[in-house]
Formats: structure tokens, sequence, C-alpha cells
């Protein structure tokens, strides 16, 4: 596959240009520093779709938000410029093919490109067969670069001989899959394929493309432009500008509460990008149970409200005894070979804290190895437990750890042992669901993430994971009662597989090091006479104390 056709060099006007003279939105107010100036012609996330130069990208959006306004001032430059291309506009109807040309004649106006006017045309179309069907075509061409933009009033069955960007626009009421397979031709040699629309269900090809990308499995960007996402970055702004009326906070909200009624129920899908149907449980029971395996090692402690009570020295040593006894023989069986990575759920009194170590095999298969569960564990003991597993990983890459509330704390304390580029302190967030859940689904689905215990309550924390708002994400409420009249369950196993494949999957480096020779061994002595390193007998040099190789001997 070619590389990626640079993005021809452009001239002023920027990509995000000034309005011209006259236009309305020059009165938009931009703050009291800059009032006289006219604002950017496009919004922040408008001007982050045109920013992205991705080969591929999609945009998921709610109903006018603009986002093809935007894709036609960037095709405007890119068909205008030397060495540009020709750009393929594909909408589902005429009156969208018209209103995307205009657009675009309005675009080579304001950056001052000579352009012909809006030719009427036809588009003869051939299908596999042989059959023709003439489509009704709008055309603006540029007579400097010698491309022109071509805007459709249906889609096409094919673009054999065509080349240039391709726009497909609302494209899950289009035949996605057989457009796709004709439009990804032009990337071979160096164009671009941009894919808009609003959603139109769960079981819908442009919803499975848009999971494709994000878990992965299929190169490409997603932009997610919801219509509180573009209400925030000024679009009501807008409406009172073109429609003449004064902007206030109290009128754009009766007007976004207008918005919502009018739309009742299919809010959700047409302003909020999820898609209808699209709610329920994330994870099959059948996915869950076949990734299952009875042999991975479980172990769960719960600890009395007395035993946080006793003095820290007494209680360190009871853990030890019970690291020693519960987890060492554990870890003394994983595999020196391979590489471990570990993820972390935090939990204190009601919430377990849950610690999922797994390898990664040779054959990139990454197993989960051990499942340590921690009920009403105070908090220097997690830190305590938590290093004795760490300390005692073969060639440890990376971890990730719950740092969404009191967990903060044990993530910067590992962060400093083991160093920020391993440790990654994550706040949970919609975000991050968004970005990481297809991939964690997808590494079960394909068989890349496996071996997690055979147990109810895992099996139950992975089904409690839902779908919100079209998100994969863990509810707030408790999912289930666990053992013990105080004990619930939030998906915490869930939560703690989730974050060892995102650990896994950014993955680390090792350290490259070469012993020096026989080290004396002595004592490794932390703040407070607390032993915590292992002790090795080689070491740089003849370096006396516990060398701490984070398993890298």
């Amino acid at each position: 596959m070619a590389t990626p056709r640079p993005r021809p060099a452009r001239k002023a006007p920027p990509p995000t240009p000034r309005l011209a003279a006259g236009d309305p939105l020059q009165r938009l107010e931009t703050g009291a520093a800059d009032r006289a100036a006219p604002p950017p012609a496009l919004m922040s996330y408008q001007q982050a779709w045109v920013k992205d130069e991705s080969p591929f990208k999609l945009g998921e959006k709610g109903r006018r938000v603009g986002l093809t306004w935007a894709e036609a001032s960037d095709d405007v430059l890119i068909a205008s410029s030397e060495n540009g291309s020709n750009v393929f506009y594909i909408g589902p109807t005429k009156d969208m093919a018209i209103e995307y040309i205009e657009a675009c004649a309005m675009w080579a106006r304001v950056f001052h490109h000579a352009a012909t006017e809006i030719e009427d045309g036809i588009f003869e179309d051939i299908d596999d067969q042989g059959n023709t069907k003439n489509i009704q075509s709008f055309t603006i061409r540029f007579p400097g670069s010698r491309k022109r933009i071509v805007a459709l009033s249906s889609p096409p069955t094919n673009l054999r001989g065509k080349q240039g960007v391709i726009v497909i626009d609302e494209a899950a009421y289009a035949n996605l899959k057989a457009l796709l397979k004709a439009a990804m031709a032009m990337v071979i040699w160096g164009d671009r394929v941009r894919v808009l629309s609003s959603h139109n269900g769960a079981d819908n090809p442009f919803n499975d493309l848009i999971q494709e990308v994000r878990a992965g499995k299929r190169k490409g960007t997603v932009h997610r432009i919801t219509f509180d996402k573009a209400v925030a970055a000024g679009l009501y702004k807008r409406v009172c500008l073109r429609r003449g009326l004064t902007w206030t906070a109290q009128g754009e909200k009766e007007w976004v509460a207008d918005v919502r009624a009018y739309y009742g129920d299919d809010a959700e899908e047409e302003l909020d990008v999820v898609p209808s149907q699209s709610g329920g449980a994330f994870l099959t029971l059948a996915l869950i149970e076949a990734r299952m395996f009875a042999e991975t090692p479980i172990v769960r402690v719960r600890w009395t409200t007395e035993f946080g009570l006793k003095p820290e020295h007494e209680r360190y040593a009871e853990v030890a005894q019970w690291c020693e006894e519960e987890l060492a023989p554990h870890l003394k069986e994983l595999d020196i070979r391979l590489p471990h990575y570990f993820g972390e759920d935090f939990g204190r009194v009601s919430d377990l804290t849950v610690i999922d170590v797994a390898e990664e095999g040779d054959d990139l298969v990454k197993r989960v190895r051990l499942h340590v569960e921690l009920s009403n564990c105070p908090f220097r003991q997690q830190e305590q437990i938590l290093f004795f597993i760490v300390d005692r990983l073969p060639r440890f890459r990376a971890g990730d750890m719950d740092a969404t509330g009191n967990g903060a704390a044990l993530a910067e304390y590992a962060q400093d042992r083991y160093g920020a580029s391993r440790i990654q302190a994550v706040k949970l967030s919609p975000q991050i669901y968004l970005e990481h859940m297809p991939r964690f689904k997808a590494a079960l689905e394909d068989g890349t993430l496996t071996n997690i215990p055979r147990d109810r309550q895992v099996r139950d924390d992975l089904r409690a994971l839902r779908v919100v708002h079209g998100i994969a994400q863990l509810p707030k409420a408790k999912t289930q009662v666990a053992d013990g009249e105080k004990l619930s369950r939030h998906g915490d196993s869930a939560i703690a597989l989730f974050m060892l494949h995102r650990a896994m999957t950014r993955g680390g480096s090792p350290i490259e090091f070469q012993a020096l020779g026989m080290s004396r061994v002595g004592i490794g002595i932390d703040e407070g006479a607390i032993p915590h390193r292992l002790l090795e007998e080689v070491g740089f040099g003849a370096v006396a104390g516990g060398n701490d190789f984070q398993g890298w001997t």
C-alpha cells in the first residue's frame, strides 16, 4: 500500500479561516480581550475533524452539528491545491448533495479560489453485471489545479476508474459495505476516505465499522460529536447569529430543551450518538465462559474491622506471613522467561480490591496467572501486598491501577516504586471506557486474552458491564452481594481485568543491564525497619544490600 499522499501545502487563508466581511458570524463574541476580532469559522470539534489527516476517519454525530459543512471546507482546499485530488461526495439524497456542493461553492469564495459555477450533470454508474444507471451529479471545477469536486445525488454501486478523496455522508443509511469495498482502493494511491453519519440502530454496518476501528481491528480514527458537545462549542450562538437573535444563557437552555422535546424518544440516537437498542450486557455469557480456565488460582481474603485497629507493625507481620503462605507459592510458579503485567481495581470497605496478574506467551496470547481479592484490607496492607506481588513478577513490564478515588494514593506509591512509565494511574471515565472497552472485548473474542479464573463471582462481575448511553462501562449501582454481611461487589473483577488488558496493550520496555560480578548480600531495610526487597546474589559490582531489578534478573 502506498504511503498516504501528503496533504498539499496550503496558502493563506489557514484551514480555519476568518469569515468574509458582512457575514453575521463576525458578531460572535470571543471574549473581552478580543471582542473586535471575528471568530474562527469552524468550532472546536470541526477544527479537530479538519486537522485529522488520517487516511480513513469516521465521524459519528448528532443531527445538524455542521460536520459536513466543515468537511466541505477541507475538500475545497484539497481540490484547489496544487498536487491536490478530486473529491467525490456520496450522499443518500439529492437535497444533501445540493447542500454540500453549495457549501463547497461558498468556501471557494471565502478562500478566494477560482472555481467554476456549479455544473449539473450525469454520473454514469455501471454495476458488476454491466447494467448502467445514471445518477444526477453536481460539480465544481478548479482551473488552477485541474481538479474537481463531484457531489452525487444517490450512492453509486461502484467507483471503478475514479481516484480521489471519497466522502460518504449519512453512511448508516447507505449500502456501506459495498461502498467501502470500492472506496478503500483510493487509499492505495495516497488519497483518503471519510465516513460521516448519525446512527441508525446498533445492528447496522456503520455502527459495526465504528466498533471495529475502536477495537483496533481496522485502522482508522473515530470522532464522536454529540449535540451537547456541539452546543458547548457554540452551536446555539451560531444559530442566534444566523437568525438575528441575541444570545442568552437562558435562551440556550430553552432551545436545547425544545430540541430534545421535538425528538422525544429518538433523542438518544439522533442527538446523543447512542445507537438504538444498544443497551444491555456488554459481554455474552458464552464469550466469558469460553475464556475461563479452572486451573487459574484465586486467592481471597477478608480482614476483620478489629485487624485494622492493630498497631502497624503487628499488621505488617501478620500480612507478611499471609503473603508467604498464600501468594508466594503461586508467584514461584510464574514462567521466568515471559513478561508479566498486572491490573488493579481499588476498594476499601464495601468494595473489593482485585489484582490480576498475567503473562504474555511466545504466541502473544495474554493468560491470567493469578487472581487476588482483598476485602476490608487497610491501606498500608494493600500497599504491602501489592508490592509483595509486583516485586516477584518475572520480567515485569507494566501495570494499570484504578486511581478514580482513594486508589489514587496507592497508584502514586506504586509509581514512586516502579516508575511512572510502567505504572499508570487511571481515572475511569466515559472517555477511557469508550477508547479501551471495545479492545478489551475484541481480545476476548479473538482469544488473545484468556485463562480468566473459572468462578461464578468473576463471571458475574464481567456480566455487570453494560452499554450505557452507547458506551460500554460499569454502572454505579452494586452488582451482586458476595460473602459477608456488608461486602458487595461492584464489578471489581471486570475492572481489574480491563486494567490488566489496558496495561498489556500499551506495553513496556525491558531493562537491559550486565552484571559485573558477585555482590555482598545484605538485608534490604526500608524506613520503619520493614524488609521490602528481594535479595540477589548478583548485581552491579560489589554493591551491598538488596538489588531491586524489578524482575529483570
